[in-house]
């Protein structure tokens, strides 16, 4: 009886523990993953970011140009490039061939390429004159010929060519509903498809997505995507998600073979959102930085962090 009585106690144990852990993952799976929040050192400002080697990413201090590095895994980041003075950083794009950085410079109306290496700047390029009138230089994506930068303040795009070196830019005007330039804020963050056949730029002020030829600079609306505030972008295959900046969430996509359409798959939202600008993909996760432009513009918080999500 003793034995038995030993046996059927083991037992008792094991299924109360067993229980015990249900209980637990049913409440962990309930609640969803916990994000991660990186704070940037020492950054006034905040607005781009895209991922670079394995989990590394990088990031810019808005109005100061600084670049940051830092590790989503490690949960890290530090000041990687204190740039001249003058200098701004918003959308940016990481050429994993050859550890370039390629950085949209904002009002200043130009764009800088560094090596993350040395932190020198090998290129700068100087695409609109602020003295001329309005200029926001906002994001870049590459295609397999180079890279193409939005114009916030205008209807074009800037191209630099690129084989083995930047060459000199073009300037691609649009057609089309892309060629909007009636609000404040217009082509905001922009795509390519992995052949470089077609852009996709999203305009802030009218909350809309269009596809873009990089011949012709032609554009036509993607119906049935509703994106007010987008802001940057990420795209896998026919998968896009929308940063929208002052809705505080990331909204995700399913876009059409041809590109013509597409429909929503969810929502990202998150208490540690204050007024996300752009996000980096890193497998099923996104980044996602503050740039609080909630506190004004210039923004005026203590800290600007990283947000990591589940995308």
């Amino acid at each position: 009886m003793a034995g038995s009585a030993r046996r059927f106690g083991t037992r008792l144990v094991t299924i109360v523990a067993a229980a015990a852990i249900l209980v637990l993952f049913a409440e962990t799976a309930i609640a969803g993953p916990k994000a991660e929040v990186i704070v940037l050192p020492g950054a006034t400002s905040a607005e781009g970011i895209t991922d670079g080697h394995g989990k590394t990413f990088y990031a810019g201090d808005l109005f100061a140009g600084d670049i940051y590095t830092g590790n989503i895994q490690h949960g890290t980041a530090e000041l990687l490039i204190d740039v001249p003075d003058g200098r701004q950083a918003v959308g940016m794009n990481f050429d994993e061939t050859t550890d370039l950085l390629w950085v949209a410079g904002g009002f200043t109306g130009q764009a800088y390429v560094y090596d993350v290496h040395t932190g020198a700047t090998v290129n700068s390029f100087q695409f609109a004159d602020p003295n001329a009138g309005p200029t926001i230089v906002n994001d870049v994506a590459f295609t397999n010929d180079g890279a193409w930068f939005t114009e916030t303040a205008a209807p074009v795009l800037y191209f630099v060519p690129f084989d083995g070196e930047p060459g000199e830019f073009e300037t691609l005007t649009l057609t089309g509903p892309a060629s909007d330039a009636g609000d404040q804020f217009n082509n905001n963050g922009i795509v390519a498809t992995p052949d470089g056949s077609v852009l996709i730029v999203g305009h802030s002020g009218n909350g809309e997505l269009y596809t873009v030829d990089p011949d012709t600079g032609a554009s036509a609306l993607i119906e049935g995507v509703s994106v007010p505030n987008v802001d940057g972008m990420v795209m896998r295959g026919r998968e896009l998600w929308a940063v929208q900046n002052f809705n505080n969430l990331i909204s995700a996509w399913l876009l059409s073979p041809d590109l013509t359409s597409g429909v929503g798959t969810h929502t990202i939202t998150n208490e540690n959102f204050q007024v996300p600008a752009t996000a980096a993909l890193f497998g099923n996760k996104l980044a996602a930085v503050n740039a609080k432009f909630d506190t004004g513009f210039p923004p005026t918080a203590e800290d600007y962090e990283v947000v990591i999500v589940e995308s």
